[in-house]
């Protein structure tokens, strides 16, 4: 102890050697343990390589997490997620926003490793780090029965194959964006391309062979490798873009797509990624030089890397890898020779043949499309976790028991529906698939027989709205998962098992349904009637104008629940009445509280001072999109005003499928956009042969919508809001049959609630008789919504004022007396004079000047339009103005 705790070794060679003088000879008993000595100089044993290796794929998968890097990635990452095989050391990445998201990465890893290699997971090594001790992490590998192996407290030498791998990819990744002045935010996609090239270079510890070839038995190929971060030039269709423009895009060259066989392209100035199989490189050109990085270059990497760093001289199963690889880039091989087995995700080497139209060139994330089949959906793992998650879900609730099929009996199919759900700024939320029975093939009287089912009229959805604006009410969103499944039937059916999950050991055996599931005929009526039950039993009726709305009056206080299908919207002033149902929902279903209302059925809803905006701004930016209007010039007015279409006029429309689908995108665009609703209402006739006038008359609204994107329903609180009307007609405005227009709107306080543009359905021999029928049509619509508002307890100041620009159709209304001129009209138009009389309803004149529903009935010169949109409470979601 004199000698400052100084080893047994050296004291021992400082007596036999006289090294030093005065130190009396003794015998030194090695072995002995002072406590001092381990207090003040405990260290870390020494670890020995591993001498035992996996015998074959997937036998032990290390695993670990890399970041936070200091910059998102263009995808908003900050971190990377790693899986090595430790018999191939093949290593598959993942990016995450944060570390919660580790188990679904590991689900997307496991579902593609085991599907590519045939293989099943067995042992899992990782460190002690909370995203892989969470509860939910340790059910999966146990209900999975995959092993678990985890490093003692900070010793991350246990995990080295992991650490090293990090240290590895992040050096590699930093010399790719080094050498081209790539600016920090591409982080990501050079950790990809890195891990992509590792596992196609030759490894020391597999005796010079690649991972690809360990794994997969076949060697890979480079000859489609080029230098990352290079400036390229990707070619663009025919088809995307106009003549003049120019046919390609320059962009740098950011990796290689575990999806299809192209290249990974992005283009800098819009943010905007593609993938193409037709790419020219100039790989020895930057686009940024030192000076113009936007973003430091690497050093992001550098920093993690700093931060990571371990000791190396105890690696614990991997030989020395190489570092400094370089590859020799060829011009050779061409694009057959591309093998996309992106780390990861090895892809098959079957052709596949795609839609032309989307050979080329196909965006990423901005237009990722649904696929049409379960072939298609297959090769992507993220479409596959969510089969799972659905079949899932259909198992756990009972939905089907295994059965043979009995005699005589033929059971129906079913397929799988795919559905992006989108957020409100049009960022993918989450993949929803969705197993769907063919009712088609459903035998009446055998499999089913009632079918109806109620559904919220769209103009009850506004009408809630703008009750809720004025009576300061808050709307709540929930949302019921897999509602059909609630109803139960009353026939026995027998379905095919789901495409892609046949039990493997009884292939031929059916599913019997013990519950309703989508697509079945029976199946909304048995879940509205499973949910009106419910909400019957908490207090609420249905009402008589419209069976999807339940409301629940309580003295001076109300509360109101409007369904659509699973969707709900919950809203009033009885806020302990609201707050108890929404409990008693999510003890009865599974329900997902959204908590306020801002995105149904496609329209988004954005709160304002007095008021809210429903729109649906990101629907016109796709629709746009989607017809390749993005640099077409604006137009005013969404019709000619003076223009008169006639079915035969003008050549063929070259291609009629998009005419229709251009018209059907715009007829749901109307929910939100009554400027629009005459247009849209002309162009429908032509569906079945669109001529070439028509068709520019319709990219003529894509136009118009151009340079009103964001313009939606404003509805604004008043002080005492009251129901007001306004029709009108065109009067023989078809050309072809010579039959009138029929136009109306209704208001709620300063809010459209309600309206329509339609041909009225017989020839009229007079103005004033096209304008009486108009009004006998609107009337109708008046009565229905007075009932409306007196259902949800509102008061109604009668008679409702429906204003008219034609004095003959007034006092015709108003003047039950035979005329000879008016004596053909049929009996059911005279039901707005029998509303007159009985005093519901009070025909009022209005100058035409100021007859908003003109706008619905024929174009009108700009000035005029903007008139009635400011009227009618158009404006634009950026900007407080009319459209």
């Amino acid at each position: 102890m004199r000698l400052g705790h100084v080893n047994y070794e050296k004291l021992d060679r400082m007596m036999n050697k006289g090294l030093v003088n005065g130190l009396p000879k003794f015998q030194v008993q090695s072995g002995l343990v002072c406590a001092g000595c381990q207090y003040g100089k405990a260290h870390q044993l020494p670890y020995k390589p591993a001498t035992v290796h996996s015998k074959g794929p997937l036998d032990l998968v290390h695993t670990d997490v890399f970041g936070p890097v200091n910059k998102k990635s263009i995808g908003g990452m900050v971190y990377m997620i790693e899986f090595i095989d430790d018999y191939s050391k093949f290593v598959w990445v993942y990016f995450m926003q944060s570390k919660s998201e580790a188990l679904a990465k590991f689900k997307e890893f496991r579902l593609v490793a085991e599907r590519e290699t045939g293989r099943k997971v067995k042992v899992l090594r990782s460190d002690n780090g909370g995203e892989y001790m969470s509860r939910e992490f340790n059910d999966f590998l146990n209900d999975c029965q995959i092993g678990r192996q985890l490093t003692c407290p900070y010793t991350p030498q246990q995990n080295g194959v992991s650490e090293r791998k990090n240290r590895h990819l992040a050096e590699v990744s930093g010399s790719l964006m080094h050498s081209k002045n790539v600016p920090g935010q591409f982080w990501a996609e050079a950790m990809q391309t890195a891990a992509y090239v590792t596992n196609r270079l030759p490894q020391q510890g597999l005796n010079f062979l690649t991972p690809y070839e360990k794994l997969y038995k076949v060697k890979p190929t480079v000859s489609h490798f080029r230098v990352f971060g290079c400036v390229c030039y990707v070619f663009v269709p025919n088809n995307l873009r106009h003549k003049l423009e120019k046919k390609a895009i320059r962009c740098i060259f950011v990796g290689y797509d575990n999806q299809r066989k192209g290249w990974k392209c992005c283009d800098p100035n819009t943010g905007k990624c593609y993938v193409s199989r037709n790419v020219v490189f100039d790989e020895t050109s930057s686009w940024w030089s030192a000076e113009q990085k936007i973003l430091p270059d690497s050093q992001p990497l550098q920093d993690e890397l700093q931060a990571s760093k371990v000791d190396l001289r105890f690696e614990v199963t991997t030989p020395d890898e190489e570092h400094d690889e370089s590859v020799q880039h060829q011009e050779g091989g061409g694009v057959e020779e591309l093998p996309f087995e992106e780390s990861g995700l090895r892809r098959s080497t079957r052709i596949r043949r795609q839609n032309p139209r989307y050979a080329n060139v196909a965006i990423s994330e901005e237009t990722l499309r649904e696929p049409e089949s379960f072939e298609e959906a297959s090769k992507h793992h993220g479409w596959m976790l969510a089969m799972e998650s659905e079949v899932a879900a259909l198992i756990s609730n009972q939905t089907w028991e295994l059965v043979p099929l009995p005699v005589d009996v033929k059971p129906i199919t079913c397929k799988w529906v795919y559905k992006i759900k989108r957020k409100t700024d049009g960022t993918v939320e989450r993949l929803k698939a969705r197993l769907v029975a063919r009712g088609f093939t459903q035998q009446f009287g055998f499999d089913y027989e009632d079918t109806f089912s109620p559904v919220a009229k769209i103009t009850t959805v506004r009408m809630i709205l703008a009750l809720a604006v004025n009576q300061d009410w808050k709307l709540y969103q929930m949302d019921v998962h897999n509602a059909f499944l609630y109803g139960e039937l009353d026939h026995v059916i027998h379905m095919e098992q789901p495409i892609g999950f046949v039990n493997s050991e009884h292939p031929k055996i059916v599913c019997k349904l013990k519950k309703a599931i989508y697509g079945l005929k029976q199946s909304p009526r048995a879940w509205y009637g499973k949910i009106s039950e419910f909400l019957e039993h908490n207090g609420f009726a249905s009402t008589s104008a419209d069976a999807s709305l339940f409301v629940k009056v309580l003295g001076s206080k109300v509360a109101i629940v409007l369904v659509y299908v699973d969707d709900l919207i919950i809203t009033g002033d009885h806020v302990e009445v609201i707050t108890q149902l929404k409990e008693n929902l999510k003890t009865r279903f599974k329900m997902k509280d959204l908590g306020l209302l801002r995105h149904f059925l496609g329209l988004e809803v954005n709160y304002k001072k007095n008021g809210l905006l429903l729109h649906q701004s990101q629907y016109v930016k796709d629709l746009i999109q989607r017809f390749r209007m993005e640099n077409s010039k604006a137009a005013a007015t969404p019709f000619e005003p003076s223009l008169r279409l006639c079915p035969d006029e003008g050549k063929e429309a070259e291609d009629v499928t998009e005419y229709r689908q251009m018209i059907g995108s715009l007829i749901y665009l109307t929910l939100t956009r009554p400027d629009i609703s005459f247009a849209v209402g002309v162009l429908s006739i032509f569906m079945q042969a669109p001529r070439k006038p028509h068709v520019f008359a319709a990219r003529r609204i894509l136009r118009y919508l151009n340079a009103t994107t964001g313009v939606g329903i404003k509805f604004t609180k008043t002080v005492s809001p009251e129901l007001v009307g306004f029709c009108d007609s065109d009067y023989a405005g078809d050309l072809s049959m010579r039959r009138s227009t029929t136009g109306y709107v209704f208001m709620y306080g300063m809010s459209p609630i309600s309206w329509s543009s339609k041909l009225q359905p017989t020839v009229s021999l007079s103005t004033a008789e096209a304008e009486y029928r108009a009004a006998a049509m609107a009337a109708q619509e008046l009565v229905w919504l007075i009932q409306l508002l007196k259902d949800t307890g509102q008061r109604v100041v009668q008679p409702v004022k429906l204003c008219s620009d034609n004095r003959s159709a007034i006092q015709l209304a108003e003047n039950p007396t035979f005329h000879a001129r008016t004596k053909h009209i049929e009996v059911h138009y005279h039901f707005v004079r029998e509303k007159v009389l009985t005093g519901d309803i009070a025909l009022e004149y209005v100058d035409t000047n100021d007859q908003v529903a003109d706008m619905l009935t024929k174009g009108l010169p700009v000035h005029k339009l903007k008139k009635f949109c400011k009227f009618l409470g158009l404006k634009s979601d950026d900007v407080e103005g009319e459209c």
